[in-house]
């Protein structure tokens, strides 16, 4: 007769088959897990690293500046500070009643330096104090080309002894920027369509894009460059020519190949 199992011994059975089944679940559902973290890890990118082109483009636009600025001011020594400041205030006062008169907007004058110095003198390894230097400067923006001659004509009327900085540049030079900017990225686009079409593939869309600006001052011509300093009248006020800018965007562009 067969030999029948006690039922204590199928029961244990029965236990380690249930074991056995939980761990392979347990170990399943793990796998399963570490998957879905993994891929969650990589949503939004592609299985396989994109081949990629960078190409450099260059736009260049040449563009007339609209705006002058210059430095005008000037620069007294007296023995004491007040006799110093009073005769420099009125000095600046009679360049900023000029500047009234040739219209340009007080918003367009600024004080771009005030400063009082000590003076002295060196007599037999000593220091001796000789008196106080005053310096007052305004920085003017003069929108309309032709009040620039009368501007810098103030600095022999007025017996000023401080300019400098003379320059041009654009107010609003962002509409130009994009101007060149379209330029670079078209050239930037035949140069890797070109590209493409010689390595037989096919350009994707843009990965990346970078860019750089310059464009400086042009030199400034003068005519007749008589500044006058200390001159007095009848000094011929300067000619100056404000020339052209010439504002250029570098571009470096990355396209993907398909």
């Amino acid at each position: 007769m067969p030999s029948e199992q006690s039922p204590n011994l199928r029961g244990a059975s029965w236990s380690a088959a249930i074991w056995l089944v939980a761990i392979v679940l347990v170990v399943y559902l793990g796998a399963l897990t570490r998957n879905a973290w993994r891929q969650n890890a990589f949503i939004g990118r592609a299985n396989v690293a994109p081949y990629t082109i960078m190409i450099s483009g260059e736009g260049k636009v040449t563009a007339l500046p609209d705006v002058a600025v210059v430095t005008l001011g000037t620069q007294t020594e007296r023995r004491t500070v007040a006799d110093a400041q009073r005769e420099n205030t009125a000095a600046m006062n009679q360049l900023r009643e000029r500047l009234k008169t040739l219209q340009i907007p007080p918003a367009d004058i600024t004080t771009s330096q005030y400063s009082v110095y000590p003076q002295y003198d060196w007599n037999e390894g000593r220091q001796l104090l000789r008196g106080y230097q005053v310096t007052q400067q305004l920085t003017v923006k003069i929108r309309d080309f032709d009040k620039i001659s009368p501007v810098l004509g103030t600095v022999g009327e007025l017996n000023l002894n401080q300019v400098g900085g003379l320059s041009f540049t654009i107010d609003d030079p962002e509409q130009y920027r994009q101007e060149a900017r379209l330029k670079a990225l078209e050239q930037a686009k035949q140069k890797a369509g070109a590209l493409a079409a010689a390595a037989k593939v096919r350009l994707g869309r843009i990965v990346s894009f970078s860019e750089g600006v310059s464009g400086g001052y042009p030199p400034i011509y003068a005519k007749e460059a008589a500044y006058g300093l200390g001159g007095g009248g009848g000094v011929p006020a300067p000619m100056v020519e404000p020339g052209s800018q010439d504002i250029v965007v570098s571009v470096s562009v990355g396209y993907e190949l398909e």
